[in-house]
């Protein structure tokens, strides 16, 4: 039985045309009742760290990256980032990283997308370079730290040196049924972890939300996997239901996996509101 209480992450996507617009955001992000506010890395969308400096003169809640590219980061220049993102946001940092997964990104920084081999030894490098630089520090800056994936290298990797370990909507795919999947990527943290379990938070990555799949737009998803919205929506992240059902599936995941904390994409964050008080 897992007895952590629960933890709520909202995933904004960007900061709208001027500053007054990105702290009315952030302040609904709070108002919603969420604990985290979240913001991705990807070229087209906000730069992560300015956004949440920003983020923090408007509310109290932890603040978080889901997730930086590591792929693209140098650990000097990403050590600078983070150590001053955490004093200028009192350090309520929550510092995600991830492998990369978009081509694109790559190219546009000169760089070799590479293969996932290459791509988990690069955020391996990151992070251990990362870390030392913190610790290197006079105040020592220590941000809380999430590494996401679903693959076993990755989430070895994350079992070993990770916080909290992410387990975004790819977690559902594999062998047997969607639960089946993520409870054998859950096994594969708890086996690679050992005794130091009971020191990391579980996360899941939330991309839809409805009472319905026909509420939800998961026409993205469907047409990189090749699924349809209705297999989709058997995936541990995507909630569909009423807020009741939904709490009772989470509670559920909560009893059988260990996760606790749960990140929303910000299309869906306000129908998830209405779960939020079946879960406090």
């Amino acid at each position: 039985m897992n007895d952590r209480s629960f933890r709520f992450g909202a995933s904004l996507l960007s900061a709208g045309p001027s500053r007054s617009t990105w702290r009315a955001r952030v302040q609904e992000v709070e108002d919603l009742g969420y604990d985290v506010l979240q913001v991705p890395d990807h070229l087209g969308m906000m730069a992560p760290f300015p956004a949440l400096v920003a983020a923090a003169d408007v509310t109290g809640i932890r603040l978080g990256t889901y997730v930086l590219n590591a792929g693209v980061s140098s650990p000097a220049y990403l050590a600078r980032e983070v150590a001053d993102t955490y004093r200028l946001t009192d350090g309520r940092l929550e510092l995600g990283l991830g492998a990369g997964y978009v081509p694109e990104e790559f190219a546009a920084a000169g760089l070799s997308f590479g293969t996932p081999g290459s791509r988990l030894r690069r955020l391996e490098e990151v992070l251990t370079g990362v870390r030392e630089l913190l610790a290197a520090e006079a105040d020592a800056p220590r941000p809380p730290i999430m590494l996401a994936g679903s693959g076993d290298r990755i989430l070895s990797l994350a079992a070993r040196n990770a916080d909290i370990v992410s387990f975004p909507i790819t977690a559902g795919f594999g062998a047997g049924t969607p639960e089946q999947a993520l409870a054998a990527r859950v096994q594969r943290v708890r086996e690679a972890a050992g005794e130091r379990i009971t020191d990391i938070e579980l996360n899941l990555f939330v991309a839809g939300v409805g009472r319905q799949v026909t509420d939800i737009d998961l026409s993205v998803i469907s047409a990189a996997t090749g699924m349809s919205p209705e297999q989709l929506a058997d995936l541990p992240g995507v909630l569909v239901g009423s807020p009741q059902r939904i709490a009772d599936d989470l509670l559920r995941y909560r009893e059988e996996f260990g996760i606790g904390y749960i990140s929303v994409l910000e299309p869906h964050m306000r129908t998830f509101a209405e779960v939020i008080p079946l879960l406090r």
